[in-house]
Formats: structure tokens, C-alpha cells, sequence
């Protein structure tokens, strides 16, 4: 069946009564109510709602006819993120949010077919765990919110596909594409797989979680503690990393191979890449996904997709349904459809894991279908073409030695030279990407991506012909042109099969690149016959090497796109300790010298290089000069594509307490944190009290320098300013205190501690020497440190809660007078009328519109014991 866009005519055909409100607000669940009761608050016969009156079915019939209406294609998105930000604890996002998917729920059943039985669960989870995330940190959540559906056969089900999405956002963001595009694909693949008239074999849950944002708490709640968890085989988790575009699969498995196949098999619009997948899960790039979790606390095998186009505004205000088009949601409406349809009628679902061995090699061709095999295949592949080139290159090494030409000599030189010029290549452009970021220049390219190339790849370019160019005159004066195309080409063709080896001993999947980049290549020099090479044939030799060089460039210049459409954005977020500018020269560099490989040849068939050589040092030049001037701002509040510059202001009240529990130090003021490596220089002249004169100063003696961070994120950005501002006094203030203190039998203290606040608060602990953290109540039992050495525990619970109580339990080596351990609480207040203060809305007006300042109310408070 297609995949149709939602359209119904009204959004809302009965309101939640209060019972119902008091029972999320007391944290109850509705384990498996009749979804008739969690709207209206009664109790209904499982068969109920069959017996719906006549203007209810009125009313879905007219929600049917308008489903095929363009103008309600996007209802569901525009209703949802028409609510606003939606953080974990606020109303909007445990109230407001979930009703509105439980009335659409409640729609969609009405309308389903009598084959498929729909059973509904809001659930209010309470757990902890530790990640190794951004360093590493243990996560603490309470009484948050997962709204979880089961479409199954009439008869039941025993086995489930998991669909998975979340609805919560960032503070200050409507989060149409992270996540709320997601999560109305899933509503109305739920409407179409629910009124279908085929049957499922298995059973199909659409989990819409409330808790991702809070770095994947609500995927935990669920895989761990719901009763339908042990029902699932696999998964799909649906996610963004941009506004719109393409949804990209980054990530299967683990192994689990049948999981690839089945999506290149129903996938109808395919778009993946092992070589995301590997780089991903690198860890190169500093984010994380809710695969995460059911992979390493479910053991389920899943696959992971995500929109990856804009990511320029991904987590800001600019992050709008109207933004998301139309087309992107009905390509990945069609490709979710057809895969949970082919999941839940599989064989190989009940059995799933009979089928956990080995990876998969899987790339799409200019997104038409889906190449996929197994990667102990790929292997084989890759070591047959390996063989091929051993002996290509073996015939020539041991041909007789001509009176002119000494082939095994003038390989390893053209070896050398080709490294040279590869190495002076790279060495250049970061000598000008080091020069540009200590100048004040950096991201000069980020709101034109053409001054990057014009810049780098222009050097990187000019510098390999430079080389070549020079090798050719001086040191090649008597060897034949033909004869040093041929050497130069069997050069490239060595070193990509070196990379080749490499690749495949470390058993990385993405090696496919370098066989594609060594066979092709290869079999175009065994195919153009040696006449052609003559003379009088340049043209047609020419004609047919870039015919049979085709296929290689243009699969990578499709994935190079892929790289900078992600890579880009991300270096606008990436922290002020990473210089972007070296980043993105030291990739450019790399793509010009893959794509300018197989093209050295030509340096050495051409008569001259000087007119490529000064039209390339001039476009170079020029774009230095106007870069080093400014000419380029990096920002940009454009309406149609915005590429704005993120600062966090955060306006807190710090309060430090000595051994004694004397207050030591008591100050204030709004702290700001720029994320990106320009810093403030961009601001200054727009808000001109922010200057260097109030860089942020760290307490060496607190943990994480004394200030309250919101994530871990400490060792990515080391630049801050702390302006002075009157004091906080949140409405709903945090209390923290310690509850007991006992010496255990086995010679350490543990410390009971409980705190009450908002939504999200942030707990450090720093050991002082001749101590250490033995355990805690937290995760596992076992504390993990963030990077530096402190521990970092990350709070946050639902619309209301209990105290939090937890212990540690320090283990005392030796004695002394400064304490045995340093904690502090930080509480943020990221919704409501505690988020805002006066001073923090009169300083954001001051910032210029090409700038996204997120803003919120903190405090801090430190202890010694």
C-alpha cells in the first residue's frame, strides 16, 4: 500500500478530562489501558471502541477523505512542533504533547481494520546508567515519559519491530526535524500498516519517547524496564542531524547482516553507506543516538537513520516544519513503511538471532539501489583484486631493462615524488588554514563553502602540479612522456592498492572504496589497447581512459558530497578548542589527492602546466587576500538559509561551602559559552562588554572548574566569559543536603545525599588526594569519570517526582585536614518562568540576528566533606 501524508480535518475530537491529567502529573501508567480510557478517563471493553457512535464515524471518514488533501500533508508536524519547545518536565512536552498523540492514536484505531488489534501504554520509567559518551558520565532520570503502541495480529503476537522516535526537544527549538518529522512518519505509518487489509505476522510498537535529548534516557526506560521489550527482534530508530533532505542509514547491527538485506529490499528511495557507519561510530563526531542504547542495554540488532541535509540549523530556532519539505517526509514515509511492512511479515524476525554473524559492505549508488554483501565476501574480493594488481605490477618489474627506460628504479622515484607532492600538498594548506585561524579569519567558508575550495583546494591542487611539473623538467629531462604517464598511473594505482591492504587487514567495511578506486582503474589499462596509446591516437586514448575512469570518480564525488553536507555544519558546533579551519584544509587536501591520482599522469603527457599553474595561485591568492581582510563573514540570518553562530548564556548564582559548611565565596553573573573556535571576536564589537576582560577564571579546587555545566562537555570548550549580574532566585529553588554519613565495615564513608529541583540538574564529584570513589548508587554500582578525572552525573526527571536521594561511597587512603571529596550541584531551569531573568533578556537583544543564543536560569552550589 502507498504511503500516504496525514491530513485530518480536526486535530482534536475530544479533550483529556482532569483525572487523566492528575494521573501524569502523579507519574501513573497505563499499562495496557483500552485506549478509550486514557482519553476520557474511562474504563472500556476491549472491544469498545468497535461500537464508536455515528458522528465518530462521520468524522473519520472525513479524516480519510482529507488524508489525500496536500494542503493537511504536514499536520501532524505542524500541530506538534506548534507547541513549541518541548523538554523533558515541562508541560508542553508530559501534557500537552502526549495528548495530542494519544487523541491521534485514538483516531487511527478507530479507523483500523479488524485484523490488527492496537494497544496502548504511557509509561513513566524511573532508572540510571552510565555511558562513555563525551568522555563518559552516569545518567539519573525519574517519572519520564514514553507513550508506547503495539499494532499486532487480532491473535497476538510474539514476536515485535521495533519503531522508535522521541518527541521531547532542545530548550530553545521546535525540533521539527529532531525529532517531530520522525515521530509523524511514525503516526502515519502506524495509520496505513493499521488499516491495511494484509495481515502482519508479527507484532509492530511504535515507541514515541519523551527523553531523548536528556542524552537517551527514555530509550533506556523502555528497553530495560517495559513488559513489550522482550518481545522485540529489531529495530528502526529514526532520527536527524539536519533539517530535511535525504534519511541516511549510518548504522546496523550489530552484525546481523539479514537486517541490511532486508532493507535493500524494500527500501523504496535507498540512501546508505557503510563508510557513515564507521565513521560514526568512530566516535569523530560528537553526538549519539538512541541505537545506542537498545544495542548495548537490549541486545537488539537495528538500523539508524537519519536526516542529514542543514545541519547549519539542527537544534535552533530556525528548525521549523516549513522548512522540512513536503517530499522529504513522503521519501521517508514510503522507505519506514515498506521496511517495518517487510520486518513484520519475515521469517527471519522470530529467529533473528540465528542470523548474527558478520557485517555487511553496503553503499547505494547515486541513491538508485542498494549494493550489499558480506563483508568476509568483501574480503575476498578485495585480496582477488589486490592479486590482480601484484600481478600487473610483478610482469613489469621483471620485464628486461630497456637502454633508456630502468622501470623498477623510476616506479620508486615516481613513488617518492608522488608522496612529496602529496605531503607539501598538505603541509600547505594547513601552513594557510593555521595562518587564517591565529588571524582572526576562521570559518571564513562556513556561509560559503566555495572559499573553502577556492582557498585550500585550490593550493592543495596548485602545489601537486608545482611538484610534478618541477620533477618533470629536472629530473626526467630524457625519459618520453608516454613512458612517464604509464610510470605515474601504475604509481596510483600502487598506493590505492596499499590502502587497499590496509583497509581490509584492520577489517574495515568502508575498503570497498579502494578496491573500486584499484579495479576499475586497472581494468581501463588493460582494456585500452596499446595502439591507442600511439601518437596519432592521443584523443581517443584520452576519450577512453575517462570513460573508464567514470564510474570511480563519480561514486566518489557523491560520497565526498556526503561528507561535507555533514562535516560542514558540524565544525560550526565543534567547540573552541578544535581549530575547523585545519579540520576541513586537512579534507580537502585528502579529497584532492584520491581524486588528483589517476590524473598525475597527465602532468606528464601535457606540453606545459604554467597556465593551470598561475590560474590556480591566483584564484588562491586572491581568495587569501580577501579572506585575511575579512571579506567573508562567516554567519548568516538569511531567511531562506540561515547559518547562525550558537552561544549558550547561562545566568547563574554560585554558592562555594568549606569543610565547615561556612560559605567561602558567593557570586553571580551570566556565563557565556561560544561553540565555536571564533569565540566572542565576532561579538564583541556588536555587545562590547563581553571582551577579553572577563574570561571565565577555573577553580582549580572544584570539580570541572566551578562551573555549572549542562553536559560534559568541559574539554571541547576551554573559552568562557563570566559577566557580572545581580542574583538569581528561581521560584522553584534546589535544596540539596547531606542525609547520613556512616563509616562502613570495610573502611570507607558513605555519604546519603538528597536534592529536590527542577527538571534537569548536573552532580560533579572530584576525589581530593588519598581518596578514591569506590562505588555508588548510580548506574552499575561501578562511578566512571569524565575526561580530567571528576564524575559527571546527569539528572532529570519528568513532569513531577520525588526527592532524588543517592550515595557514594569514598574510599580513605590517608587522612587529610582539606576533606575527602568536593561535590556540587548545579540545577537549570530550562522551561517555564524560572528559565528567564531580565538581565539575560536585555543582553540577548544586544546580540546581532546572525547569531542563536540559547538562555536559560542556573545556580551552583559546592561542598566539602
Amino acid at each position: 500500500m502507498a504511503w500516504e501524508l496525514p491530513g485530518h480535518q480536526r486535530r482534536r475530537w475530544r479533550s483529556l478530562d482532569c483525572q487523566d491529567l492528575a494521573c501524569w502529573a502523579a507519574g501513573t501508567s497505563f499499562t495496557e489501558r483500552p485506549l478509550g480510557a486514557l482519553i476520557t478517563g474511562r474504563a472500556e471493553e476491549p472491544g469498545s471502541l468497535a461500537r464508536a457512535d455515528s458522528s465518530m464515524l462521520t468524522m473519520v471518514s472525513s479524516a480519510r477523505d482529507t488524508c489525500r488533501n496536500p494542503d493537511y500533508r504536514k499536520d501532524y508536524l505542524e500541530h506538534i512542533t506548534s507547541i513549541g519547545p518541548r523538554t523533558t518536565g515541562s508541560p508542553e512536552n508530559e501534557i500537552v504533547t502526549v495528548r495530542y498523540l494519544l487523541e491521534q492514536i485514538k483516531l487511527i484505531e478507530v479507523q483500523s481494520n479488524s485484523l490488527h488489534r492496537i494497544s496502548v501504554d504511557v509509561q513513566r520509567p524511573t532508572g540510571s546508567f552510565s555511558i562513555d559518551f563525551l568522555g563518559g558520565f552516569t545518567s539519573y532520570y525519574d517519572n519520564i515519559t514514553n507513550v508506547v503502541v503495539k499494532l499486532e495480529p487480532r491473535d497476538g503476537a510474539q514476536h515485535a519491530v521495533l519503531a522508535n522516535c522521541h518527541f521531547d526537544s532542545v530548550a530553545n527549538s521546535p525540533g521539527a526535524s529532531d525529532d517531530a518529522v520522525s515521530c509523524s512518519v511514525m503516526l502515519e505509518v502506524l495509520r496505513v500498516l493499521s488499516t491495511s487489509s494484509e495481515a502482519l505476522h508479527h507484532a509492530v510498537i511504535f515507541l514515541f519517547n519523551g527523553a531523548e535529548e536528556n542524552v537517551l534516557q527514555a530509550s533506556h526506560g523502555f528497553i530495560t524496564q517495559h513488559p513489550w521489550a522482550s518481545l522485540i527482534r529489531a529495530f528502526i530508530n529514526l532520527e536527524a542531524a539536519g533539517v530535511g533532505g535525504k534519511e541516511l542509514v549510518f548504522q546496523t547491527g550489530p552484525e546481523n547482516p539479514w537486517l541490511v538485506q532486508a532493507y535493500v529490499s524494500a527500501a523504496k528511495h535507498p540512501f546508505a553507506s557503510v563508510v557513515a557507519q564507521e565513521v560514526f561510530q568512530s566516535g569523530i563526531i560528537p553526538s549519539d543516538t538512541d541505537f545506542r542504547i537498545y544495542r548495548d542495554f537490549g541486545n537488539i540488532p537495528g538500523i539508524d537513520l537519519a536526516f542529514i541535509e542543514n545541519g547549519y540549523i539542527y537544534h535552533t530556532k530556525y528548525d521549523t516544519a516549513d522548512r522540512i519539505l513536503t517530499d522529504s517526509i513522503q521519501r521517508a514515509g514510503d522507505n519506514i513503511l515498506a521496511v517495518l511492512k517487510y520486518l513484520a511479515t519475515s521469517d527471519m524476525l522470530p529467529s533473528s538471532s540465528k542470523y548474527r554473524h558478520g557485517n555487511m559492505v553496503f553503499f547505494d549508488v547515486l541513491g538508485l539501489f542498494v549494493i550489499a554483501y558480506p563483508s568476509r565476501v568483501g574480503s575476498i574480493i578485495n585480496y582477488m583484486v589486490v592479486m590482480a594488481v601484484v600481478l600487473y605490477l610483478g610482469k613489469k618489474f621483471l620485464q628486461p631493462k630497456r637502454q633508456t627506460e630502468n622501470y623498477p628504479k623510476d616506479f620508486l622515484c615516481a613513488l617518492g615524488i608522488t608522496l612529496i607532492s602529496w605531503f607539501t600538498s598538505l603541509v600547505t594548506v594547513l601552513i594557510l588554514a593555521v595562518f587564517v585561524s591565529l588571524i582572526g579569519q576562521s570559518l571564513s567558508w562556513y556561509n560559503h563553502f566555495y572559499v573553502s575550495v577556492c582557498l585550500y583546494g585550490m593550493a592543495a591542487v596548485a602545489k601537486i602540479i608545482l611538484i610534478h611539473s618541477l620533477a618533470k623538467k629536472f629530473y626526467y629531462v630524457n625519459a618520453s612522456d608516454q613512458y612517464l604517464g604509464e610510470v605515474f598511473f601504475d604509481t596510483s594505482l600502487f598506493v590505492h592498492c596499499v590502502s587497499l591492504v590496509a583497509l581490509t587487514s584492520r577489517g574495515l567495511c568502508s575498503a570497498f572504496i579502494s578496491a573500486v578506486w584499484v579495479a576499475f582503474p586497472l581494468l581501463t589499462k588493460l582494456c585500452v589497447h596499446k595502439d591507442l596509446k600511439q601518437h596519432g591516437a592521443q584523443g581517443k586514448f584520452i576519450a577512453f581512459y575517462l570513460l573508464g575512469m567514470f564510474i570511480p570518480y563519480l561514486y566518489a564525488l557523491y560520497l565526498i558530497w556526503a561528507v561535507f553536507e555533514m562535516f560542514t555544519p558540524i565544525l560550526g558546533r565543534s567547540g573552541s578548542e578544535i581549530p575547523p579551519d585545519v579540520v576541513l584544509a586537512s579534507i580537502l587536501a585528502g579529497c584532492t589527492m584520491i581524486l588528483s591520482s589517476y590524473f598525475i599522469n597527465f602532468i606528464y603527457l601535457a606540453k606545459s602546466t604554467k597556465k593551470t599553474m598561475l590560474t590556480l595561485t591566483a584564484v588562491c591568492m586572491v581568495t587569501f587576500f580577501l579572506v585575511c581582510s575579512g571579506a567573508f563573514f562567516p554567519y548568516s540570518s538569511h531567511p531562506a538559509s540561515p547559518k547562525p553562530k550558537r552561544v549558550f548564556l547561562q545566568h547563574m548564582t554560585r554558592t562555594f561551602h568549606d569543610l565547615d559548611g561556612n560559605v567561602i565565596k558567593r557570586d553571580s553573573g551570566i556565563w557565556i559559552n561560544g561553540f565555536d573556535y571564533t569565540g566572542m571576536s565576532h561579538i564583541t564589537p556588536h555587545v562590547p562588554e563581553i571582551n577579553d576582560t572577563i574570561r571565565a577564571h577555573c577553580e582549580e579546587d572544584a570539580p570541572l572548574c566551578g562551573f555549572p555545566w549542562y553536559l560534559p562537555v568541559h574539554f571541547l570548550i576551554r573559552k568562557n566569559w563570566y559577566l557580572p549580574a545581580p542574583e538569581v532566585s528561581p521560584g522553584d529553588p534546589a535544596h540539596f543536603r547531606l542525609v547520613s554519613k556512616e563509616q562502613t565495615p570495610w573502611d570507607s564513608v558513605k555519604l546519603t545525599f538528597e536534592a529536590t529541583g527542577p527538571s534537569h540538574m548536573s552532580f560533579y564529584v572530584r576525589t581530593h588526594k588519598g581518596s578514591t570513589l569506590s562505588q555508588w548508587s548510580l548506574g552499575n554500582g561501578t562511578p566512571v569519570t569524565s575526561k580530567g578525572g571528576d564524575y559527571f552525573v546527569f539528572y532529570s526527571h519528568g513532569l513531577q517526582a520525588s526527592a532524588w536521594q543517592f550515595w557514594i561511597e569514598v574510599q580513605v587512603l590517608e587522612e587529610r585536614p582539606e576533606g575527602m571529596v568536593t561535590v556540587a550541584i548545579a540545577a537549570h531551569y530550562l522551561s517555564g518562568k524560572d528559565k528567564k531573568s531580565s538581565q539575560l533578556d536585555a543582553l540577548k537583544e544586544k546580540f546581532p540576528d546572525w547569531t542563536f543564543p540559547s538562555a536559560w536560569v542556573c545556580t551552583y552550589k559546592l561542598f566539602v566533606f
